[in-house]
């Protein structure tokens, strides 16, 4: 069975076969999952009127646990974000009533960023709705496959 990839492999190996192109055939399928389970996970949080950026947000407030509160800076750490990044998205989530920001009661200089119950809820609906169409792409794998093919690429990220 071959895919995309494969002619893509064939076409280089045909103009250049001089070339090297396993870690081309790896990455690019990884470039193509990570594509097509984004969109399937982006559609699946459109359901509750947020974007990706938005849930990235919510979802590290809520697995912050009570009082689901975090300063912008440890949400932009948290998020690989700069801190301009982490404020745009903060506006947009707070004119939607999805969290609030007040002062930070032990630095006079601090904002904290806490989810509403309305945000709580978004969050909580989301990642189950992201969930299910992550595992539904997944289906199709056996369980045996599909704790081969986490422990492989676990491999690959720890040795970068």
């Amino acid at each position: 069975m071959s895919d995309g990839v494969d002619r893509i492999l064939e076409q280089w190996a045909q103009e250049r076969p001089d070339l090297d192109t396993e870690a081309m055939e790896v990455f690019g399928r990884i470039f193509r999952l990570a594509r097509i389970g984004g969109d399937a996970t982006e559609r699946a949080y459109a359901e509750f009127g947020i974007g990706r950026p938005e849930f990235d947000v919510i979802a590290t407030l809520r697995r912050a646990g009570e009082p689901f509160q975090l300063s912008p800076g440890a949400l932009a750490a948290s998020m690989m974000l700069s801190t301009g990044g982490t404020t745009a998205r903060l506006d947009r989530l707070e004119r939607a009533g999805l969290v609030v920001r007040s002062p930070d009661p032990g630095d006079r200089r601090g904002v904290l960023v806490r989810l509403t119950a309305k945000g709580r809820d978004i969050a909580d609906q989301a990642v189950a709705a992201g969930l299910a169409e992550q595992q539904r792409l997944l289906s199709h794998l056996p369980p045996e496959k599909r704790t081969r093919l986490n422990a492989l690429l676990r491999d690959l990220m720890d040795g970068l």
